[in-house]
Order: C-alpha cells, then sequence, then structure tokens
C-alpha cells in the first residue's frame, strides 16, 4: 500500500522481499474466506482497536472501510458484507485481489526484489541499506526507506522478528513481542484429550470478569485441541486473557453449554423422571447434552455433583475453564508489542532514524480477528507513504528556501 501511494505520486519505487514471492501472510489470511474490513459504525469499529485507538484513529479515519471497498472495486473486486457486519471479496478469496495488486503495482513501475532479507544500515547511515540476497551482500542507497517487516507470528511466511534487535541497537524502543489472537493451553487428563481433540465446542457463550463490558459474555464457537482451546470466540478475548495469565499465573472462562435455556428450566428438565435411562442420556434428551459437551462435563464436573441437579446446571451454564498458558507466538495469527509509538512522528518517521518510516504489524498494535488486522496494516501502510511524500516535499521546500 505505501509502494502504491509513493508510485502513484511519482516517485521511484524499489520494494524488497525476504520470501521468494509476496504476499504470503496475506494469503494465508484469505485462506478461510478473505475477511478484509468489518462494516460497523466507524466508532464501534475503532473502539475494537482498545488503548491503540488514538495511535491508529489518524491512519484509519484516512483510509477507512469505506475507502478501503472503493479502493477494492477501483482494483477490479467487488465486495460484499456478510450477516456478522464483516466484508469480502465476492469470490471470498484473496489470491485474485492479490494477483490484481500486483500487476498493477508493476505495470505503475514499482520494482521487486525477492529473497532480500533486510540486515541493517551501513555504519549507522539513514539511507544506505544492507541486504543478504541467497548469500550476497548487496548495498542500496534510498532517499526514504519504509519498514513494513510484520511481527513474529507465522514466521514460515517471512514475518520473523528478526529485525527487533536491529533497532534496539538503534535505541528504538519496542515493546516485547507477544501472541495474539492464540488459542491457550488447558491441563486436560490424558483420555479428554485423546477422545475430544480436534472436535468443535458450538453453540456455546464465555464468560469471565475481564469482559463485563461485553454484558458479560461472548457467543459462538471453539476448538478442544490436544494442548487446550482454539476459535474465534477465545481470539477475540486473547489479549485480555494473556494479560490476565501473565499477571496471575493463570485465567479462568466460564462456558455456557445451554445458553438458550435457563437454569430454572434446566433443573426442571433434569429433575425429571428419567426411569431406567442412564444419566447421560436424560441429560443428552432433555437438554441437548451430548458428544465433546458431555465428554467436558465428565472432564470438569465430579461425579458426586451429577446427583444434584441444581448444582449440575448452575456447572452446565458456567463450567469453569482454567487456561495456563497462551500459546507460542509462531502459532499466533497475530502480533502484540512492537515499536512503540513515542518513537515515532505523526508521519510514521523514527523519531531516532529522520528519513526511516515505519507501518504495519511491526508497529505496538493489536486487533482482534473480524477485518481489524487486514485494515489497520492498509491504513497505516497509506499512512507511511503519505508520510515519506510530506517528508520529501519538506526537504524539497528546505531547499528551495536555502
Amino acid at each position: 500500500m505505501a509502494a502504491e501511494v509513493l508510485i502513484n505520486a511519482g516517485y521511484k519505487v524499489d520494494l524488497y522481499e525476504v520470501m521468494p514471492t509476496v504476499g504470503r501472510k496475506f494469503l494465508m489470511a484469505g485462506k478461510g474466506g478473505m475477511n478484509i474490513s468489518n462494516d460497523e459504525p466507524i466508532d464501534v469499529f475503532m473502539s475494537r482497536y482498545g488503548r491503540h485507538i488514538s495511535h491508529l484513529k489518524g491512519a484509519v479515519d484516512r483510509f477507512s472501510p469505506v475507502e478501503l471497498r472503493q479502493w477494492l472495486y477501483e482494483l477490479g473486486i467487488e465486495t460484499f458484507v456478510g450477516s456478522s457486519g464483516r466484508i469480502f471479496p465476492s469470490d471470498m478469496k484473496a489470491a485474485p485481489l492479490l494477483r490484481k495488486w500486483l500487476s498493477r503495482l508493476r505495470s505503475n513501475g514499482v520494482n521487486f526484489h525477492l529473497r532480500h532479507q533486510w540486515i541493517g544500515w551501513v555504519d549507522g547511515s539513514t539511507h544506505k541499506l544492507i541486504f543478504n540476497a541467497q548469500g550476497r551482500s548487496i548495498e542500496v542507497n534510498a532517499d526514504a526507506v519504509i519498514l513494513a517487516l510484520g511481527g513474529a507470528s507465522w514466521p514460515q511466511l517471512g514475518s520473523t522478528g528478526s529485525w527487533v534487535p536491529i533497532l534496539e541497537k538503534q535505541e528504538v524502543k519496542i515493546a516485547p513481542l507477544q501472541p495474539a489472537n492464540c488459542g491457550f493451553d488447558v491441563i486436560w487428563s490424558d483420555y479428554f484429550r485423546t477422545r475430544y481433540s480436534g472436535k468443535p465446542l458450538k453453540s456455546i457463550s464465555i464468560s469471565s470478569s475481564i469482559i463485563k463490558e461485553l454484558d458479560g459474555f461472548i457467543k459462538g464457537e471453539l476448538l478442544i485441541t490436544e494442548y487446550g482451546l482454539e476459535g474465534g470466540v477465545i481470539y477475540t478475548l486473547s489479549s485480555r486473557l494473556r494479560d490476565e495469565i501473565t499477571l496471575n499465573g493463570f485465567a479462568m472462562i466460564y462456558l455456557d453449554l445451554i445458553p438458550s435455556i435457563s437454569i430454572v428450566l434446566a433443573v426442571n428438565k433434569i429433575t425429571q423422571d428419567r426411569g431406567k435411562q442412564s444419566m447421560a442420556n436424560h441429560l443428552r434428551k432433555q437438554l441437548g447434552i451430548s458428544g465433546v459437551k458431555a465428554g467436558l462435563l465428565r472432564e470438569i464436573v465430579v461425579a458426586t455433583d451429577f446427583n444434584n441437579a441444581e448444582k449440575l446446571c448452575a456447572l452446565m451454564k458456567s463450567l469453569p475453564i482454567k487456561l495456563v498458558a497462551a500459546r507460542p507466538i509462531s502459532e499466533a495469527i497475530s502480533t502484540a508489542g512492537g515499536i512503540e509509538f513515542t518513537e515515532l512522528d505523526h508521519n510514521l518517521m523514527l523519531v531516532k532514524k529522520p528519513g526511516v518510516f515505519c507501518a504495519g504489524e511491526m508497529l505496538d498494535w493489536e486487533a482482534p480477528t473480524g477485518g481489524y488486522l487486514l485494515t489497520a496494516c492498509l491504513s497505516l501502510g497509506r499512512a507511511a507513504g503519505m508520510g515519506v511524500i510530506a517528508s520529501l516535499e519538506y526537504l524539497i521546500d528546505e531547499n528551495e528556501s536555502y
């Protein structure tokens, strides 16, 4: 996006990519359906960035979901709004979008240099870069530099976080990189892990003391894994759960396995005479508790509580699950932490490295899935490109005045 802004403004642009092809994480983000933005009211949309709103507002205001959809339309990509408010390309795919975009960039004059890993500057210079190009050291001079190096999630796609020590040597303050939109470890029994790993937990809601602002619960689905839990509903909470674990060593969530049934109705149903039926069959018929839900109850609830209708129903409505760790950053969908915004001016230029601009996931912000990550990355890329233009034009004006 930064390259597009600059090439359209008449500047010569060279784009250096560490991988053999560009946009690999972009393609991975679209693997299950390319959710590129969200059609929420803009104040609701911005609230998804939490404490980072003030840092992202300027960029998103200038390239909001409305402008993003128009940009896609001009690229030849039709979009639609799903029932959840999420915005998708009509064919739900990332690859056609990326192909059209790269074709336009190349035809407009952007020069792509693949398999080039940036490893720093020559003698601390701002404008002379060093790249490792398949074992060869290459020096490149530039009037301005934009770093868009990603976080450290999905490192096999190129974003390894290897830039952190390079910038730390320049005394740039960087908040520690952490997993965001990630799964969590739960200590399952061997039986439960073996029997239910890979099974989806559908039609549930999650409550926790950390989500009071969301009316105390979030509805959705989870996936049982051999190490714990994954899924969109827990990704939404991942930043707060991660911070809770850092603070206390664990985080508690509570699952409502029967969100459409009140506790009073549930008690009435299971206190009905079950005759010779087993409790498992009785719960299945009366409350729809079967499969992985039944297995999870047996995993968490002590045997004696199955004989106490009130206590059993209370647990079905609020089943405690102890999360003991966030999954490694390499498995996470996105990254929290990065270059602190206090290190950047209003043009996204590093104060300690004039002429060097930064954009995207390498900055210190995070957001849940749902279109917010891609929208912010594209907006920040655009803002960095505009920042370079503003900076270079200022230098030209200064020189002419001189």
